[in-house]
C-alpha cells in the first residue's frame, strides 16, 4: 500500500488532522452523550413507552459498530477523506428527517441507523482515527488523545446549549440545527489530506516491467483488509479484553445517575456528577497520552494498568453512601476511563503495524459490539 513508504510526519500538517479529527469527535460521539435530552420529547410525541423508544439507542450502537468495518474497507477505494464527507452527509441528513417527525420507524431509521451515532459516526469515526494514526508515530498516543478530547469538550458544552435549543425552538426544531451543525463534518472531511508516498526512483538493474503493476497495486489495496487478522493469537487476545472491557466499563455513565438518585443523593448534585464525569474523562486522555508519549512504558502496559484499576474502583462503588464518595469515585472512573481511551486504539497499531491498522479496527469495533449489545440490557 501507499502508506507503507511513508514516513509519519510527527507533526506539521498532522496537527491539522488532529484537530479536523477533534471537531469530528465532537460533532458525532459528542453529541450522542448528550441525546437523552431528547428522549423525553419524542416519547411524549409519540405515546409510546421508554423500552420501545430505547431501541432508537439500542439501533444506533449497532449502527455504530457494525458500521466501522464497512469504514474501514470503503476507505481503501475512497480513501479516508471520502468516507468522513459521506458520514457527514448521513449524520445531517439523519436529523433533518429526525426533525420531520415523520412517524416512529423513520425515528428508528433517521436517528439510529444514519446520524451521527449510526453510519454517519462509523463513517466519521473510524477514518478519523485511522489518519491521526497515519501522521503521527513518536508524537501518535498524545496526538490521539488530543483528538479523542473532542468528545468531552463537545459534550460539556453540548448539554447546556441543547437544553437551551429544546426551549427556543422545540426538539424538532434543535434537531435541525444540530443537523445544520454536523454539515461542518464536511469540512473535517476535506482538511483530511492524504500522506503523498515517497518518490523512489530504482537503478536500471532494479527496475522490473511495468505491465499491469497498476493492477497489482489495486489488488493490494484491496487484500489490506483482510480475514485473516483473525488468526493472529495476539490480536484475539486482545478482541476478548476489548470485548469484556466494553461489557463492564461502559455501564456506569448510564447508570451512575439513577443509583444515586435511589441512595438519596439529591437531583442537583446527581446532575453535575455528569459534569465530573466529563471533565476527568478529559483529564485522564490528556495525561495519560502525554505519559504514553514518552515511552517510559508500552501502550499496551498502560492499557493493562488503567483497566485494573478501573475494575478496583468499579468494586469499590457500593461502599459509597455519600455524595462525597460517589463525588470521589465519578472522579476516579472518569480519570481511568479517559486514560484507557487514550491507548486502546493506538494499541492495535502496536499488534499488527499501520499496514493493517484499518481492518484490525474495522474487526475490533465489530467484535466489541457483542460487549455492548448484551451488556446494557442485562444490566438494566
Amino acid at each position: 500500500m501507499e502508506e507503507d513508504s511513508v514516513d509519519p510526519p510527527d507533526g506539521g500538517y498532522g496537527w491539522v488532522v488532529v484537530t479536523s479529527a477533534f471537531f469530528s469527535m465532537g460533532l458525532t460521539t459528542g453529541i450522542l452523550r448528550n441525546f437523552g435530552l431528547f428522549f423525553l420529547d419524542i416519547q411524549n410525541c409519540y405515546g409510546v413507552l421508554t423500552g420501545t423508544l430505547s431501541w432508537v439507542t439500542s439501533t444506533s450502537i449497532a449502527m455504530f459498530h457494525l458500521g466501522a468495518p464497512l469504514a474501514g474497507a470503503l476507505s481503501v477505494y475512497l480513501t479516508q477523506r471520502g468516507v468522513i464527507m459521506i458520514g457527514a452527509a448521513l449524520a445531517a441528513l439523519g436529523m433533518i428527517i429526525a426533525s420531520l417527525s415523520l412517524s416512529l420507524p423513520w425515528m428508528y431509521l433517521s436517528l439510529g441507523v444514519l446520524q451521527g451515532t449510526g453510519l454517519g459516526c462509523a463513517f466519521c469515526w473510524m477514518p478519523a482515527n485511522s489518519m491521526v494514526s497515519r501522521y503521527f508515530k513518536r508524537w501518535r498516543p498524545i496526538a490521539f488523545s488530543i483528538s479523542s478530547s473532542g468528545e468531552c469538550v463537545f459534550s460539556m458544552a453540548f448539554g447546556p446549549f441543547f437544553q437551551w435549543l429544546i426551549e427556543a425552538y422545540s426538539w424538532r426544531g434543535a434537531l435541525l440545527i444540530i443537523g445544520g451543525l454536523q454539515l461542518n463534518l464536511w469540512v473535517c472531511g476535506a482538511l483530511m489530506r492524504p500522506l503523498k508516498p515517497k518518490l523512489c526512483f530504482p537503478t536500471p538493474s532494479q527496475r522490473t516491467p511495468t505491465v499491469g503493476s497498476k493492477e497489482l497495486n489495486q489488488t493490494s489495496k484491496k487484500t489490506s483488509y483482510r480475514w485473516s487478522l483473525i488468526r493472529r493469537p495476539e490480536l484475539l487476545f486482545y478482541f476478548t479484553f476489548a470485548t469484556l472491557a466494553t461489557a463492564g466499563f461502559f455501564i456506569p455513565p448510564l447508570f451512575l445517575v439513577p443509583h444515586v438518585r435511589h441512595i438519596g443523593v439529591e437531583q442537583y448534585w446527581a446532575a453535575s456528577l455528569l459534569s465530573v464525569l466529563s471533565l476527568t474523562d478529559l483529564l485522564g486522555r490528556l495525561v495519560c497520552g502525554w505519559l504514553a508519549s514518552l515511552r517510559l512504558l508500552r501502550n499496551l502496559q498502560v492499557l493493562a494498568m488503567a483497566a485494573t484499576m478501573l475494575g478496583v474502583v468499579l468494586l469499590l462503588l457500593p461502599l459509597g453512601q455519600n455524595r462525597w464518595a460517589i463525588v470521589v469515585f465519578t472522579a476516579l472512573y472518569g480519570f481511568l476511563f479517559g486514560s484507557m481511551v487514550s491507548v486502546h486504539i493506538i494499541s492495535i497499531v502496536d499488534i499488527v503495524g499501520l499496514e493493517r491498522f484499518d481492518g484490525a479496527l474495522g474487526l475490533f469495533m465489530l467484535v466489541r459490539s457483542s460487549g455492548v449489545l448484551v451488556a446494557l440490557p442485562t444490566a438494566g
